[in-house]
């Protein structure tokens, strides 16, 4: 299995300026197997440490701040050999060990020569909290379920992938390439980017298999909620999870707490809310009031709305069968699109700094589904999964914000195209966009 974030972690590797590593990302989204996998093709060996499955490896940063002395106890506690330059440390499921995490202060300061990485599930939450780790000594990576790309590769399509990248004009795509890409991506839309997923349909072909491997996931998730430290939050954390298909299947998509629970008042769950989002399950977009600079100077902080990390854990938590993959645009189309919106937006995340926003008005009711800054530029993007791609909030943003407005994006089932200042992006290019986006600016 081929995952992109290989390159990322050799130019931290191969940088003068490496500091310890913090991969942060969901649980199941491939930490472990990534991190081990980087440390056997490019290191001589691999020291592997387990803060969970070895509770005693704790105590060697309970007290000691000398490096060598942590080394040199780890070591001999685990038999593992570990060399300056030639070993690639991994420190895993440290999101509750403070002391493992601040240690990165001396090893920056006092060991520079040691390559570490920690990983862990909800480090999100870990290090939200004040003074849990050391600010400025460590490097920060994050690691996102597998990009449609990552999907191609796993199941063999190289040279699908390997088309994709090739594409330098914007142009409608020919039947044998657009065709088959438009089929793999209703697949990646059932098994979702979660790696164990993607394996049990891209090597056993075995959708139950896949089904139950997104079950589990799920239930790991809800098991963290009771990791919350106010024990009270844990059933509104699960309420608000477990209502994220309902949310997404209104008109408008804005979270609303009474679909929640009824009743529900936001100064009572929006701690449970803020848990979600610091663990990444969720991610929460912002309602903006104007494509200005800086981008969180517009944002009506009492209107968003909420995604989940994942497309094919969406798909499982909101029960739809499988076999909508054989339904022609189902999966697309189904409850409001909100599978294309949930997908696009986790690509859109892979490819640019700033988090996205939304933008819309009340009165005549319009709305664009995201706002991506790219550069100092704002983009209007739309998410079109019916066959009638007509974009009249687009058509209405243009004539509100016209002198800000260089190109307007949708992603749609139609094929790749430059109307005007309309870039159409076929869904299976959704990761290419921001390429894509150059193109049509003239290569910028």
């Amino acid at each position: 299995m081929e995952r992109l974030i290989m390159k990322q972690l050799y130019a931290w590797k191969s940088s003068p300026y490496r500091k310890p590593l913090i991969l942060k990302g969901v649980r199941q989204v491939g930490k472990t197997w990534v991190l081990k996998e980087f440390g056997r093709k490019y290191y001589e060996n691999t020291a592997y440490f387990n803060f969970d499955e070895n509770e005693e490896y704790k105590q060697f940063f309970e007290t000691a701040k000398d490096v060598d002395r942590i080394l040199q106890n780890l070591m001999l506690a685990s038999n593992q050999k570990i060399s300056p330059e030639k070993t690639l440390i991994i420190f895993d499921e440290v999101q509750d060990c403070p002391k493992v995490i601040n240690s990165m202060k001396y090893f920056c300061e006092n060991a520079p020569e040691y390559h570490i990485a920690c990983a862990g599930a909800l480090l999100g939450i870990t290090l939200s909290k004040p003074a849990s780790f050391p600010v400025g000594k460590v490097n920060f990576m994050q690691i996102d379920p597998m990009t449609f790309a990552e999907f191609l590769l796993a199941n063999g399509d190289e040279n699908l992938a390997a088309y994709l990248n090739t594409i330098d004009r914007v142009e409608p795509l020919p039947d044998a390439f657009f065709n088959p890409l438009y089929e793999k991506l209703k697949m990646y839309f059932v098994t979702g980017g979660m790696p164990e997923s993607v394996l049990m349909w891209t090597k056993a072909r075995d959708v139950a298999a896949m089904q139950n491997v997104l079950s589990d996931i799920i239930e790991a998730y809800e098991r963290d909620f009771a990791k919350h430290p106010n024990i009270s939050e844990f059933p509104k954390i699960s309420m608000i999870w477990k209502s994220v298909p309902s949310q997404l299947a209104r008109e408008n998509k804005k979270f609303l707490y009474r679909v929640v629970k009824e009743g529900a008042r936001a100064r009572e769950y929006e701690d449970a809310l803020q848990w979600l989002v610091d663990a990444r399950l969720v991610h929460k977009v912002y309602r903006s009031t104007a494509p200005g600079l800086p981008v969180s100077a517009y944002d009506d902080l009492s209107a968003f709305k909420i995604y989940l990390v994942d497309v094919g854990i969406l798909r499982r938590l909101a029960m739809l069968a499988p076999t909508a993959f054989g339904e022609g645009n189902r999966l697309f189309t189904e409850f409001k699109g909100a599978l294309s919106e949930n997908y696009v937006l986790q690509t859109l995340l892979t490819q640019f700094e700033v988090f996205p926003r939304y933008w819309s008005q009340n009165n005549p009711p319009y709305e664009v589904d995201f706002l991506i800054q790219r550069d100092n530029d704002i983009f209007p993007v739309e998410v079109k999964s019916e066959t009638n791609t007509a974009s009249r909030s687009l058509k209405k943003f243009k004539e509100l914000f016209g002198d800000k407005v260089k190109l307007r994006i949708r992603f749609s089932l139609d094929n790749l195209k430059l109307d005007g200042d309309v870039l159409n992006i076929p869904f299976f290019m959704a990761d290419q966009a921001d390429r894509m986006i150059g193109l049509a600016l003239g290569g910028k």
